[in-house]
């Protein structure tokens, strides 16, 4: 991976609290880390593996000009954000926005933030044993691909599974699919509740029987567990309706605790 950077460039802009700040204006310099995916270009003269910067000057100067916003936190936010979505080969992007004419009533030098929004990859493993099954399945990977915010990778073949439990119930139709999203975890977790809720599911039985399930299996190499969401996901290594799907797509995937490949972890299971 290699990196552009761009320092300090000028904008004549009106954010800010204050209504003279929206009325009149003021200058602001934003600066920028780019981090692409691959590090051949430089090697090979090939433009087409690179990003213009002249390209990203404009883009910066047309968010911040085309917007008045209360905080510049929303602006680095912002400019973030559609800097990853105009070019796919951006893996993440740092932006630093400065207002040294913030109407601060004491001396200084400047005042500014920084945002670092980056694409993750994760895995999410899906399910659903009631109703049209392969129709709510296909219908999440759908929603997920029309998420401006979510690009899906990779989607693993259906495999027809036995319930896991006490519960009486149809057997399972369960997939996996990799997805890159600007989501956090937690965001992340939101959207995939707002798709379950969508396809109707319920959360009435324990483990049992459900129109769509959607768990975060991995995230980046993310290990998490703060009550309301685990990363790793905590039965991962125990199911092989989730490992099964999930070596289709990416059998060389660590598993960030256990330190081994999904493979691995299919091989001990089976």
């Amino acid at each position: 991976m290699y990196k552009i950077n761009i320092d300090n460039l000028e904008v004549f802009a009106y954010h800010g609290v204050l209504k003279e700040e929206n009325a009149l204006g003021q200058k602001f310099f934003i600066s920028t880390e780019i981090t692409l995916n691959n590090s051949s270009t430089s090697y090979n003269d090939n433009i087409e593996k690179s990003v213009s910067y002249v390209d990203i000057c404009n883009l910066i100067v047309k968010v911040s000009t085309g917007n008045k916003f209360n905080l510049i936190e929303t602006l680095a936010e912002t400019i973030a954000e559609r800097i990853l979505l105009e070019y796919y080969k951006i893996k993440s992007v740092k932006v630093r926005v400065s207002k040294p004419s913030a109407p601060i009533p004491l001396p200084f030098g400047n005042v500014s933030v920084q945002v670092e929004r980056s694409w993750h990859i994760v895995y999410v493993s899906l399910g659903s044993n009631i109703g049209d099954r392969q129709y709510y399945l296909n219908g999440a990977i759908k929603t997920m691909a029309e998420n401006p915010l979510c690009r899906v990778i990779a989607i693993s073949d259906f495999i027809n599974t036995k319930p896991v439990g006490n519960v009486p119930q149809d057997d399972f139709l369960n997939g996996c699919v990799c997805v890159q999203t600007l989501y956090s975890p937690h965001e992340f977790l939101d959207f995939l509740h707002s798709i379950e809720n969508k396809a109707g599911r319920k959360r009435t039985i324990k483990w049992g029987p459900r129109t769509l399930d959607l768990d975060i299996i991995l995230f980046d190499d993310l290990i998490l567990s703060d009550g309301i969401l685990t990363i790793p996901h905590a039965e991962m290594a125990n199911r092989l309706f989730v490992l099964e799907p999930l070596i289709q797509i990416a059998p060389y995937v660590i598993h960030p605790v256990y330190k081994c490949t999904a493979l691995e972890l299919y091989n001990r299971l089976k």
